[in-house]
């Protein structure tokens, strides 16, 4: 027994003394590389410049005016006065309807008038006699009763034969179709004899072209926005509101809110805004899908950096903020808007700071850095010194 412990003692002592041999030499393989090599990244001085910045909405462009020509007749189409497409002022004549049906019903209508009033002529007549004999005495009460009741019956038939003439006027006035507003009249839906019915064929739509608006469903965090922007008088004639057409062609006229509708609508969750544009080239069509610019609040003179210097943790922005002795500390910075490149900081870093723009991925809080290009290893930055 006491052998084995003789024998397991040497042992122990020298593996304490291989550990501790080996510990010094990593201590002093580290002092001799020194601190860690600087890490190669781009930098930029941070800067304010002129901002142009927008938020964008997808709209449809709807005529401000517009009106379904609708049959209020029946009969076939006889006339056609316009071409498909063309510009129209209120009042022109545009279609019309068989008139011969409505003519004499008209022409009745005026003979059963004046057949009226000759018997409310005679109605009037009598009972005036029968009055002057009532005060000579010389005739029965009855009869005056009876001569008045006939006078008065006598003016009501006038007047239901003036409301029927009235009546059919107004089916003859209707037969033919005018313009009800100044605008662009469409695609004929019904052709030239064509059976049109009265309150169900739709013939023509006329609509408004110029000013025309543009209709945009915004959510409900952007109302009170909107709202202070329709308020805004001055602001509305600032290019607030622009339009980008299909093909990304701009439309260089600026809008102006119109109407903020009523209610959101339960099912989408989003409000209606309606923007009017002036639209004297026609370039603007109903039903053609549009982008709406609305310009936010990162405009005028702004910091910007380039959007590549931003690291994203947990949905908040920081950037690496380069110190004494190239030293980079992460600075949390609050962030606007994203044009060309660069984005707009609202807080959190001042004009002059100079900020790691390029090999932020290889940073960590203290790091030291060089100024160089990123790309290219540390090796090959010290040769070229």
């Amino acid at each position: 027994m006491t052998w084995n412990s003789k024998r397991v003692w040497p042992v122990f002592v020298s593996s304490a003394l291989l550990l501790a041999s080996c510990g010094s030499k990593d201590e002093e393989a580290q002092q001799q590389q020194g601190p860690p090599p600087a890490v190669p990244v781009a930098v930029y001085k941070v800067q304010s410049e002129d901002v142009v910045s927008t938020d964008t909405y997808p709209g449809t462009v709807v005529p401000l005016n517009e009106v379904q020509l609708l049959a209020e007749v029946t009969g076939f189409l006889t006339n056609i006065y316009v071409q498909d497409g063309q510009h129209v002022t209120r009042g022109q004549k545009l279609y019309t309807i068989d008139r011969t049906r409505y003519a004499a019903a008209t022409n009745e209508a005026q003979a059963q008038l004046d057949v009226a009033k000759t018997n409310y002529d005679r109605a009037v007549q009598d009972a005036q006699r029968y009055e002057r004999l009532d005060k000579l005495d010389a005739v029965a009460k009855q009869q005056v009763d009876i001569a008045q009741a006939s006078r008065a019956n006598a003016a009501s038939q006038v007047e239901a034969a003036r409301a029927n003439l009235r009546s059919v006027n107004l089916d003859l006035r209707h037969a033919t179709i005018t313009a009800p507003l100044t605008g662009t009249i469409g695609i004929a839906q019904v052709k030239l004899g064509g059976l049109v019915t009265q309150g169900q064929t739709l013939i023509n739509t006329v609509s408004a072209e110029d000013p025309i608006a543009v209709d945009v469903n915004i959510g409900e965090a952007d109302i009170t926005r909107f709202l202070e922007l329709q308020r805004n008088t001055s602001a509305r004639q600032d290019s607030l509101f622009t339009l980008l057409l299909p093909g990304n062609q701009e439309y260089t006229m600026p809008g102006k809110i119109v109407t903020v509708d009523r209610a959101v609508d339960p099912q989408t969750g989003t409000l209606r805004v309606r923007v009017q544009f002036p639209n004297p080239k026609k370039l603007l069509k109903a039903g053609m899908n549009v982008t709406v610019r609305v310009r936010n609040q990162d405009n005028g003179n702004q910091l910007v950096i380039p959007t590549k210097a931003l690291v994203e943790q947990l949905g908040e922005f920081y950037v690496y903020v380069v110190g004494d002795s190239n030293k980079v500390a992460q600075q949390k910075v609050a962030t606007g808007a994203k044009i060309q490149g660069k984005t707009v900081v609202r807080q959190g870093l001042k004009q002059g700071q100079t900020i790691v723009s390029d090999g932020v991925q290889n940073l960590r809080q203290g790091a030291v850095v060089q100024v160089g290009d990123p790309n290219q290893p540390a090796a090959a930055q010290g040769q070229g010194k």
